[in-house]
């Protein structure tokens, strides 16, 4: 996927690029197959900051593993105020671009975002699916464990890590972004048929974004040689074109900078 850096941090999708384009990327011979979607747009926020953000971004070496659920875990103040500020952003959406349908993960830190979120914008006419297919990242025995610490604790893992690289590395018992794409694939299915015609928000987590990426993508679509960032209570927006749902925005946080902070803390949940 070809992206513009605004050099603030947000992306705009270049709305020209075609799966042909994606297609030549790829090794001779192979190709992209867009698919025939009925939802007419796909928008998708990651949560706001949780206390897990703030967490990994100051640990070392020398932290300990985060104690609880990763499920548990809620957002940060920071974090709150992001989620207000979502909330403003959906009020200053035209009627006809509002969605119609919020699927939200059952993660705390999400739900926290919709609950906030929906009391600043009144959205109680909104219905509101909580699905399990919309979770966070599995990181298994890993489940709370800021990157340095495994570096410590398990430096063959890591190593293991940084070799298979980001995409497909499965932490034991845990989950490869390959298999949260699977299961997003599954969700994002299931909408095209209940929602046809529909605007649908997804609130999740940055995991769930890049795989809604893929999957809309095509089948055939390449693997991301690297994850792209998307930043706490950022908005990423798919439309339907005449070549399926095309990307139109990424990571967007134009709507945070009222708060000073369309920056976040490092990406890690």
């Amino acid at each position: 996927m070809h992206n513009v850096d605004d050099g603030q941090g947000n992306v705009a999708v270049d709305s020209d690029q075609t799966l042909d384009t994606l297609a030549a990327e790829l090794l001779p011979g192979t190709a992209v197959v867009g698919l025939e979607w009925s939802l007419a747009q796909v928008w998708a926020v990651r949560h706001g900051q949780s206390t897990a953000n703030v967490a990994f971004a100051r640990a070392d070496s020398d932290s300990m593993p985060i104690r609880g659920r990763d499920r548990d875990v809620v957002l940060s103040p920071r974090g709150v105020s992001q989620a207000a500020a979502l909330g403003r952003w959906w009020s200053g959406l035209a009627v006809e671009q509002r969605p119609q349908l919020v699927v939200c993960s059952p993660y705390a830190r999400a739900r926290q975002t919709w609950t906030v979120m929906s009391d600043t914008a009144d959205t109680a006419s909104v219905p509101l699916v909580i699905d399990e297919r919309a979770r966070d990242r599995e990181m298994g025995v890993f489940e709370l464990w800021p990157p340095p610490v495994i570096h410590a604790r398990a430096p063959e893992e890591f190593t293991r890590w940084e070799l298979v690289g980001e995409w497909g590395y499965r932490p034991p018992g845990g989950e490869s972004l390959a298999d949260v794409a699977l299961r997003v694939r599954s969700l994002v299915l299931d909408l095209d048929r209940v929602a046809a015609g529909q605007r649908v928000l997804l609130v999740a987590h940055d995991a769930v974004v890049t795989a809604v990426s893929y999957v809309l993508a095509g089948l055939g679509a390449p693997v991301p040689d690297r994850v792209p960032p998307v930043p706490n209570a950022s908005v990423s927006l798919w439309a339907r074109t005449s070549e399926g749902l095309r990307p139109r925005l990424w990571g967007n946080t134009d709507h945070l900078r009222d708060l000073g902070i369309e920056h976040p803390l490092p990406e890690q949940d």
